[in-house]
């Protein structure tokens, strides 16, 4: 079964709205839009179906109460003009929502609650038992008491780790972009619209761009990060245009709406999850090609022999990226040396590092038992 079939029998849904979608400019909410949007998702939830609303806006509709025309440049500005326009986001949502007979759940988050294992958990049953309570959640990262989630892509980044969360069968993020092009479509007349992408490969990375609008902060790369998370999950994730009538429908009737990501067929054990996709990414390392097979062939650890690189400042137990010799991204994994003691034994025998090193040894870079393959 193809990836837009698979759509039509989506049960568990997570929908991402960005601030382009629910505001005209600064502290002016498309009111319309977001009442399309609410009775949307409430016919969805009416078929049965279970849906999730990811959503930003919330410093958007601070400036109007505020009267601002742009956001604050401090970090304590733009947490302030978030606490108090998520009230009023909320206000907005909980009277669409109940004119249309449904209940909603807020639940804030940041990076801090996947990054913690039992806050992972918390969170995970909290949005289940909202679930199973009939309500419909909407999510947003906590600006409010945030520091460095306030940034571009944030909200993509969240409504994949939500997805993960809850065991999603897919992710429908909706853009001001109606999804990936082969160039762009604002200056090149010939870019096309990709209708599927099977595999997030450096060539694909490469066609995304830098940020988008001036009120929103997500950028394509983050779509394209959200997308690796979503697919490596078993998340079917699509990006589809926003602003079109009935959109969400269309791509779960299986229309070829937007740009399609296909979810991989095994899904991951919650342990493993939380390792790839909650926790922090403290950086890089670069393995070799003889590695990345026996990786992939037998699902071996990463031994010191087979990295050529090491990039960022990641400390021992931190987790941080495997790539392969083209830069695409191999695996994810708990590391078990800091940087700079791992760049004395690269591409070392394990026999080498008595004379290399001082204090306790490691015969793995990185288990097997802490990683997650992504490819």
């Amino acid at each position: 079964m193809d990836a837009r079939a698979r759509l039509r029998e989506a049960g568990r849904i997570v929908v991402k709205v960005g601030t382009s979608t629910l505001a005209y400019g600064p502290g002016r909410l498309n009111l319309l839009r977001i009442e399309k949007l609410i009775r949307e998702l409430v016919d969805l939830s009416n078929q049965g179906k279970e849906v999730l609303l990811v959503s930003s806006g919330a410093i958007a509709a601070g400036l109007g109460k505020l009267g601002l025309d742009k956001k604050p440049d401090s970090i304590p500005g733009k947490q302030a003009v978030a606490a108090i326009g998520q009230g009023m986001l909320m206000h907005v949502y909980e009277k669409f929502f109940a004119e249309y007979g449904k209940v909603m759940g807020q639940l804030l988050l940041t990076k801090e609650n996947a990054a913690r294992h039992h806050q992972y958990i918390h969170s995970r049953n909290a949005l289940l038992a909202l679930l199973e309570m009939g309500a419909i959640p909407v999510i947003n990262e906590n600006d409010a008491v945030a520091v460095d989630e306030i940034k571009i892509g944030d909200n993509d980044s969240l409504s994949a780790m939500v997805a993960t969360l809850v065991d999603a069968d897919a992710l429908i993020i909706l853009s001001d972009i109606d999804g990936l092009y082969t160039g762009n479509p604002q200056k090149d007349p010939e870019a096309r619209l990709i209708e599927e992408i099977r595999e997030i490969t450096p060539e694909v990375e490469a066609l995304a761009g830098g940020a988008g609008s001036t009120m929103g902060t997500g950028g394509m790369m983050t779509k394209i990060d959200a997308a690796k998370v979503a697919m490596n999950a078993g998340v079917t994730m699509v990006i589809a245009p926003g602003q079109k009538d009935g959109v969400l429908h269309q791509v779960l009737d299986g229309e070829p709406v937007g740009t399609v990501f296909p979810a991989k067929p095994s899904h991951l054990r919650l342990r493993k999850s939380w390792l790839a996709f909650g926790k922090r990414l403290a950086g890089d390392i670069v393995v070799d090609e003889g590695c990345v097979r026996a990786m992939r062939d037998q699902g071996a650890s990463i031994l010191a022999a087979g990295v050529t690189e090491c990039e960022g400042e990641f400390q021992q137990g931190n987790t941080v990226r495997v790539l392969g010799p083209n830069r695409q991204e191999i695996a994810r994994g708990i590391v078990n040396y800091d940087i700079e003691t791992l760049r004395k034994i690269l591409g070392r025998q394990t026999r080498e590092f008595p004379d290399l090193l001082q204090g306790k040894i490691h015969e793995e870079v990185i288990h097997r038992d802490n990683m997650v393959l992504m490819v």
